[in-house]
């Protein structure tokens, strides 16, 4: 004899809240059991729903003096002006200018100086590289 399925599923949903609270219907059934496990799950939801906010890293414009192989320090003056003031500079040795978006080589050349210039066209960093 087979058992009609609303039997089985009333069987099995009886069976299941004993055993798994958090698997009990999510029902109105008089004593308000589906609230109590709903308001019992809010805690762990709103926990995962935390995450700590790390503060922006912020990038120093010149490299301190142990990473000052290229001398980029005596170009501060630099900071912050328009990126044609490097026309009116002399610039002796390796030099690269790097723009918003511009592929760069990741090759280390102590010796070269690297002007970062932001989407103003202002000079925001000057590092070695």
């Amino acid at each position: 004899m087979k058992l009609p399925p609303i039997f089985v599923k009333q069987v099995w949903r009886k069976k299941m809240h004993h055993a798994i609270p958090s698997l009990a219907p999510l029902e109105f059934d008089g004593n308000n059991a589906g609230m109590k496990n709903l308001f019992a799950m809010a805690p762990i939801v709103f926990l995962f729903a935390c995450e700590a906010v790390s503060p922006p890293q912020t990038v120093d414009p010149l490299p301190t003096p142990q990473q000052d192989t290229c001398n980029a320090s005596a170009y501060s003056n630099l900071l912050g002006q328009d990126a044609t003031a490097l026309e009116r500079v002399m610039l002796l040795g390796q030099v690269r200018v790097i723009r918003p978006g511009q592929v760069v080589t990741m090759d280390f050349r102590p010796d070269r100086i690297n002007f970062n210039v932001g989407a103003d066209n202002r000079i925001t960093s000057i590092h070695c590289s």
